[in-house]
């Protein structure tokens, strides 16, 4: 299947966390121990993976002992993640919903995760307003960090065609600018930065 092609039917163009690349698994590990240490920080009981793709990070939450429910946009993709989770010995309520049609009397929760998620949406102000009525009141959110990412695509000369932008992404954010374009809806608490991603652990606003 061609990357266009996956990014269409949802979940991740490349598999990140199956890779066998040294280098990648290190940076996948560094994501992962960055979720970790601000999951930890919440203190929640119960998680909404937003976006959830293949449900790895639902998955990591269920076995940190939280409640789960995954929801994605494509229900393709969501057959894969029962399958995981299955595998894992987790129970995980998955549901297709894209962002946008979330319900918050539904769909809130405690901790609401959304990684690499909001640069793949047409209007991410308008994930960015559904994520804010979900979380009651904690939202983990990461993005890409660029330029390095489409700088590191470049250096392994992967997407030269797009100057190394992964296809899907349609809107880009350097640190500064996505603690920013998080802070007009949330408090922002903490920001992370694994390499090449921006990570951040928000507060809904007027929560306390």
């Amino acid at each position: 299947m061609s990357t266009v092609a996956s990014a269409e039917r949802g979940g991740n163009v490349y598999d990140k966390y199956g890779t066998q690349n040294p280098i990648s698994r290190r940076l996948v590990a560094g994501f992962m121990s960055a979720l970790d240490e601000l999951v930890g920080r919440t203190g929640a009981r119960e998680a909404h993976e937003v976006g959830c793709g293949e449900g790895e990070l639902s998955i990591r939450l269920a076995h940190r002992g939280l409640r789960v429910r995954g929801t994605d946009a494509f229900p393709q993709v969501l057959e894969e993640a029962r399958e995981r989770a299955r595998t894992a010995g987790v129970e995980i309520e998955f549901e297709a919903t894209s962002v946008e049609e979330l319900d918050p009397d539904r769909h809130a929760a405690e901790l609401v995760v959304c990684c690499e998620v909001l640069e793949h949406l047409d209007d991410p102000q308008q994930g960015l307003e559904a994520l804010a009525a979900l979380a009651r009141p904690w939202l983990i959110a990461s993005v890409p960090r660029e330029p390095l990412w489409r700088a590191l695509n470049l250096a392994r000369l992967s997407y030269v065609g797009a100057l190394g932008n992964t296809p899907g992404h349609l809107s880009h954010w350097s640190k500064p600018a996505f603690e920013r374009f998080l802070g007009e809806r949330f408090e922002v608490v903490e920001v992370r930065s694994p390499i090449p991603w921006t990570m951040a652990l928000c507060r809904a606003a007027g929560s306390g």
